[in-house]
């Protein structure tokens, strides 16, 4: 696997329906096997933890860590089919959402150089929800101020969209790795903008790896 230590490695956790639920680190992995609530592994082996040796067989106790685990409780799948279900709204989650891109101007931005603007501001009534905030460079949201972008005269680039579970699960991510993409991806509804983000940021990575040095 690559360069990620053991202390970054994170696996991706889905419930006894196989929805994902959210990332743990190994140490949490290890305490669901050892609670036994881990139903069966998925995806690739990213850790084998030695134990003590058996005195009787002289065998040395070995556990892998794989890089998706489903685990039984209760399930999530209700989170996927719930019309009002919303996942907690967090800038990081928000910034991917949009690409790292300013929706009004356009530009790519790295995440100090970005900021949340509520397209209805919250001084006309406006909320503090994923469908109403966006990802904005600090230019565009000083003009912008406590306007709408009609009454700025702004064009919103791109409607802002609730993710679903699966959806946020990927953008809370870091690191994630190709198996446990292809779960995510398997769950994200067909219409999701995200596919066509995702398959862009995978291009522009694949152009970069052949005119790379």
């Amino acid at each position: 696997m690559s360069t990620v230590t053991a202390s970054e490695l994170r696996v991706l956790r889905a419930d006894v329906s196989g929805m994902p639920i959210e990332w743990i680190g190994y140490e949490e992995a290890v305490k669901l096997y050892y609670l036994d609530r881990v139903l069966y592994p998925m995806g690739q082996s990213l850790l084998t933890l030695r134990g003590g040796v058996n005195a009787r067989t002289g065998l040395q106790s070995a556990l892998d860590i794989h890089s998706i685990i489903c685990t039984s409780g209760q399930s999530r799948g209700h989170l996927k089919r719930h019309p009002h279900y919303q996942p907690p709204l967090a800038n990081l989650a928000l910034f991917r959402r949009d690409a790292y891109l300013c929706l009004y101007c356009g530009g790519e931005f790295n995440v100090s150089q970005l900021s949340r603007d509520h397209v209805k501001p919250l001084s006309l009534g406006g909320c503090d929800a994923w469908q109403n905030v966006v990802s904005a460079c600090r230019r565009c949201n000083h003009h912008k101020g406590g306007r709408t972008p009609e009454a700025a005269g702004m064009q919103l680039l791109a409607v802002p969209f609730v993710p679903t579970h699966a959806e946020y699960v990927y953008l809370s991510g870091r690191k994630i790795l190709s198996d446990q993409m292809t779960f995510l991806l398997g769950h994200f509804p067909r219409n999701s903008p995200l596919h066509l983000r995702i398959d862009q940021l995978s291009e522009t990575n694949k152009g970069a790896q052949v005119h790379g040095p």
